[in-house]
């Protein structure tokens, strides 16, 4: 199932627009059932309104392979009761606007378990480069350490200022945990065969002329960081 993964992102990922059919295809022959592993993918169709998840993210809300067909109704119906209105936006705001879904959220799986993901996506196109859907993944991150550093530590010394803010970046945007961030670091690096050191490294330049694209999330912060200090209780 990792090779799968890995295959399917390496293609999303050195690509420079949205997925196409043929990616689309490379999933489908690739992703198949196994061990559930905390990172699954999910399709969903604009037109027809229809979702398709691998068995990784039918595991994620508790149901064996092919068990179920997942409509917006039962995915909205695992959310979490908090975050349940905020994904519904975030759904609505992909079928109205041809956006892709990302989120991060908690689903509560068949069990009564609680599982805290983040959803990743990106337009999916067809062969004609329409755009058709979203394709994406669940990571889980419920309760995730950092595994085995020692095994990465002279890649992260060779690395560390880049590498912290590569984890920065996707701390501030996922709401993430610095292992957290590092762990999804670590799943990209591994899933598409790249080097830790070399994606941080990319991630950071590319961030960097978004930051023109944002500026109401720049006007905010800025605000913020001027009046730190007033909102500092001293000891």
């Amino acid at each position: 199932m990792e090779s799968a993964i890995a295959e399917d992102a390496a293609e999303v990922e050195q690509s420079s627009g949205p997925v196409g059919a043929d990616e689309i295809a490379e999933v489908e022959s690739v992703i198949g059932a196994g061990t559930p592993q905390p990172i699954g993918s999910f399709r969903f169709w604009f037109t027809e309104q229809r979702w398709e998840w691998s068995d990784e993210v039918a595991a994620m809300h508790g149901y064996a392979p092919g068990e179920v067909e997942p409509t917006t109704e039962l995915l909205l119906a695992h959310k979490h009761p908090e975050d349940r209105d905020r994904v519904a936006g975030a759904i609505t705001n992909m079928i109205e606007n041809g956006e892709p879904f990302s989120s991060r959220h908690r689903i509560i799986d068949t069990g009564g378990f609680e599982h805290e993901v983040i959803a990743v996506a990106d337009l999916m196109a067809d062969d004609q480069g329409s755009i058709v859907g979203t394709l994406g993944y669940y990571i889980e991150i419920t309760d995730i350490v950092q595994e085995n550093p020692e095994e990465a530590l002279p890649e992260l010394y060779e690395g560390r200022e880049t590498i912290e803010q590569a984890k920065g970046a996707l701390m501030l945007i996922y709401g993430l945990t610095p292992d957290q961030a590092f762990r999804l670091l670590r799943w990209r690096s591994q899933e598409t065969n790249v080097k830790l050191r070399a994606l941080a490294t990319r991630l950071v330049a590319e961030l960097r002329p978004l930051t023109n694209e944002i500026p109401q999330f720049r006007t905010r912060f800025d605000h913020r960081l001027l009046t730190l200090h007033e909102r500092i209780v001293s000891d």
